[in-house]
């Protein structure tokens, strides 16, 4: 089962690299479909990765230079973590219909992120400066991520690109500062309020690996591919999560 787990951290931070959606939207409803494990554990094991991933990427983007718009980014990221605990805080207010919610946002949200990426062409972008606004839409990333343990995912990307005009590249590199600090935030509260899940330490060190190895992967594919292609890979894979999702709220239900 380690390399069943390991290959699931690897493909999808691999996949969320490229695309900047994190990984973990792909982890939680895998293991999800799994069901090998609690959700209380998913989540944690699905942060952990996310985060190992989004210090990787971070790492790697400084070393090659590649531009990020700290502006805007770090306002998002600071209301990112304010919402990263929110959303921590109110994961333990639900109990057995969790799963259901968490499978039925997930869908929701990636339904709602498609339709606007097909139509994105025909919609008027903002560009977003106002210190404010900012952190009001990291708080409301930050919640998503961290209630639903993901650690981002593609509604990062659509926010990115109507509020503050992004390119698809230059989304996949916001989006992944955002991720990290969101979820630095997310973990730190498990930790200090002693929520910690029970969980074996040899699935959580290959899932962190995986995600580490992704990310290097991740990034170096990135940079073969131009900005359609980055934008046509998203769309596949928002394809693959909707049926993925789909799947998941039947097998609940």
């Amino acid at each position: 089962m380690f390399i069943i787990y390991f290959s699931v951290a690897l493909i999808a931070s691999t996949i969320g690299s490229i695309s900047g959606i994190g990984g973990g939207v792909i982890i939680k409803p895998v293991l999800d479909a799994l069901g090998t494990m609690s959700l209380p554990m998913i989540n944690f094991l699905s942060g952990s990765t996310v985060f190992a991933m989004a210090i990787s990427a971070f790492i790697r983007n400084m070393q090659d230079h590649e531009p990020i718009n700290y502006k805007v980014s770090v306002q998002l990221a600071l209301g990112a973590s304010l919402g990263g605990i929110v959303g921590k805080s109110s994961f333990c207010l639900f109990s057995s219909d969790l799963e259901l919610i968490q499978s039925i946002m997930l869908l929701v949200i990636n339904v709602l992120v498609l339709t606007y990426i097909l139509n994105k062409k025909r919609i008027s972008t903002c560009r977003t400066n106002h210190v404010s606004t900012c952190i009001t839409i990291g708080v409301v990333l930050g919640f998503i991520s961290s209630f639903l343990g993901i650690g981002g995912g593609p509604v990062n990307i659509a926010i990115l690109y109507y509020f503050f005009s992004m390119t698809p590249k230059e989304t996949v590199r916001n989006s992944l500062f955002i991720i990290l600090f969101s979820q630095f935030t997310s973990l730190s509260t498990t930790y200090l309020s002693g929520e910690i899940p029970l969980y074996d330490p040899m699935i959580f060190a290959f899932m962190c690996i995986g995600g580490i190895s992704g990310s290097i992967a991740g990034t170096r594919m990135s940079k073969k591919i131009n900005e359609k292609q980055t934008e046509g890979y998203f769309l596949y894979l928002l394809l693959f999560l909707i049926a993925l999702n789909l799947y998941n709220v039947i097998n609940v239900i």
